[in-house]
């Protein structure tokens, strides 16, 4: 795997945040989510100090804390403060960093700039992560265009969710790009479960599993 990969969805709530942990736990990285909207309970960096398996010094601060669960850009009207795409420049470190965005590609961080802009200048290689539910055919071959049509580089899909053959076998074909892997819904979900499912799911875990 890359020394930095970065980790969107085709929509929020698809547990994108569980396979950042499994991947930053997989690879004995860094984790960083750059802009967290909404800090009643536990936050998406928390989720994955707690499933990752990685000293807390390894789950990296985020740039924005934002109070409410709303876009990004909303919330940080709501909070007096400009989001601001220089300051999301990604640390260099030794160990891999697995970086999430929020939400799906085009979220909105203030009324000019998506985190698909800020990808498209990192020009890091991006994992998507999509659902294997109803809908997800669209939303995910609608999240590939966007990405090549702006020359990012994808990784692959990560499928999240029940198996549905159909339809997995239908992004990977209409969308030209490789499956790397499915992790189900997991209960109870713990570090171990998460580890586990992640080494069975995907065939570059096996690689990096015991590590």
């Amino acid at each position: 795997m890359t020394q930095r990969i970065v980790i969107t969805g085709t929509d929020t709530g698809i547990g994108k945040t569980v396979f950042a942990a499994g991947l930053a736990g997989l690879l004995d990285g860094f984790y960083w989510k750059p802009v967290q909207s909404g800090l009643d309970g536990e936050t998406d960096s928390e989720v994955v100090a707690r499933l990752a398996g990685l000293p807390l010094e390894r789950v990296l601060p985020e740039a924005y804390r934002l109070k409410s669960p709303l876009s990004p850009h909303r919330s940080a009207e709501i909070d007096g403060v400009a989001i601001k795409a220089a300051d999301l420049t990604f640390p260099v470190l030794p160990t891999p960093l697995v970086i999430e965005g929020a939400g799906g590609l085009m979220v909105p961080l203030n009324r000019r700039t998506s985190f698909i802009d800020i990808f498209a200048e990192w020009r890091l290689p991006v994992i998507l992560c999509a659902r294997t539910t109803l809908g997800t055919i669209n939303h995910t071959l609608l999240s590939i265009e966007a990405l090549r049509t702006r020359s990012i580089p994808l990784a692959g899909i990560a499928f999240i969710g029940d198996e549905m053959a159909d339809t997995q076998r239908t992004i990977v074909e209409m969308g030209g790009v490789p499956q790397l892997g499915r992790l189900p819904h997991l209960d109870p979900l713990t570090d171990k479960t998460l580890r586990d499912a992640m080494i069975a799911g995907f065939a570059f875990a096996s690689c990096t599993g015991d590590h």
